[in-house]
């Protein structure tokens, strides 16, 4: 079995496990790994659980409000709550992530108001939180452009020696984008602190990750930029914050980035606009249902001794009112102005920016008139 970060110089160090790390069998029962240690209390056994919660409950309210016309479209992360809650929780306050359009579960981690997330689905703002209060910046819709985010703010921070990470999140089809290249490459030349984790759900939109790569996995496109890369169950919360964790803490000592492949599987449709049932059959739907993460981690706090039935319901209280407040707030909300569009895009804007305004403002005052 070839180990990441084995010898130095040894290009053999580059290359990810040759299976997916996993500490958490198909039965909840723990496996530790000595190359991927877990330096976690009770509490924070029992915050990964509540987090992966109130994702998913997020997560099915937010559907809900798009079937009900109040938001245009809404990305849902159903099954890939461990591959978001587990590296964002092995991230330290300072550090920062970039994430696409689908890490609901990574921004309640970082303290990140969901309803501030829904807003920009619903088209009120471009986004409801400032990126400086959490390290979280605004999410992303083009694939993969976050990634030359994070590799150029790890870079700038590593100049101004800033001793943070940047943690980029996107999905196995931004691996097939320019941008991507271009950001791993430029972080691996720079050493910059940056970890890029890979969601592998199998599908880029339509698109199997086969019709994607010839590369005998996600991970091993690392060896070609010279880095290491990983491989995790990303249906197992303590794998993937461990390798996270590794990854972080590497990155953090001046070691430079990672790629982590989290195997994890989209349950639910890319987005409200789509229909898996195109592309994908019952019976694979099937089998990934019987790893769902969250059953899969309750079963082994149970066996833990961390999780009763009075904490589990403590937990769904608290989602229950976390939600009702989510869908009172975007309920009916009012839009933003359609003119802020053309705010703080240039410092001098030309005659033919104006004309645009203008025209925007005509067709805005003719729909009223409708």
């Amino acid at each position: 079995m070839t180990t990441a970060g084995a010898v130095a110089g040894d290009p053999r160090a580059l290359l990810p496990p040759d299976a997916p790390v996993r500490l958490l069998d198909d039965e909840g029962g723990l496996h530790e790994a000595d190359a991927f240690p877990l330096d976690l209390k009770d509490a924070d056994l029992v915050a990964l659980y509540r987090f992966m919660v109130l994702a998913r409950r997020v997560d099915r309210q937010a559907i809900n409000l798009q079937r009900q016309g109040q938001l245009g479209v809404y990305a849902s992360l159903l099954g890939q709550e461990a591959a978001q809650v587990g590296p964002a929780y092995a991230l330290g306050d300072p550090d920062w992530v970039f994430p696409s359009y689908r890490e609901m579960g990574a921004a309640l981690v970082r303290g990140i108001d969901p309803a501030a997330i829904l807003h920009m689905f619903r088209g009120t703002w471009l986004a409801g939180h400032d990126p400086y209060d959490a390290n979280f910046a605004l999410l992303s819709i083009p694939i993969g452009t976050q990634a030359l985010h994070a590799a150029g703010f790890a870079m700038a921070a590593k100049l101004d020696g800033a001793g943070l990470v940047a943690m980029s999140f996107f999905g196995d089809g931004a691996t097939s984008e320019g941008d991507t290249h271009e950001a791993l490459n430029f972080a691996a030349v720079f050493d910059a602190p940056c970890v890029f984790w890979v969601q592998n759900n199998q599908y880029a939109i339509s698109v199997p990750l086969s019709l994607q790569t010839r590369a005998p996995t996600i991970a091993h496109k690392a060896v070609g930029y010279g880095m290491p890369g990983y491989r995790c169950d990303g249906n197992d919360v303590l794998a993937t914050y461990a390798v996270a964790r590794r990854a972080v803490d590497r990155a953090r000592r001046g070691g430079g980035p990672s790629l982590v492949e989290a195997v994890t599987y989209r349950m639910e449709a890319h987005t409200t606009a789509d229909d898996p049932s195109r592309y994908r059959t019952e019976t694979e739907l099937g089998e990934w249902r019987a790893k769902d993460p969250i059953a899969r981690y309750e079963t082994f706090l149970r066996r833990e001794g961390l999780l009763d039935d009075a904490l589990s319901e403590e937990v769904e209280q608290e989602a229950r009112e976390l939600v009702a407040r989510v869908r009172g707030e975007i309920y009916d909300a009012p839009h933003g102005d359609p003119l802020e569009l053309f705010e703080h895009v240039y410092v001098e804007p030309g005659p033919h920016y104006d004309e645009q305004r203008r025209q925007l403002r005509r067709e805005l005052d003719g729909a009223g008139e409708a």
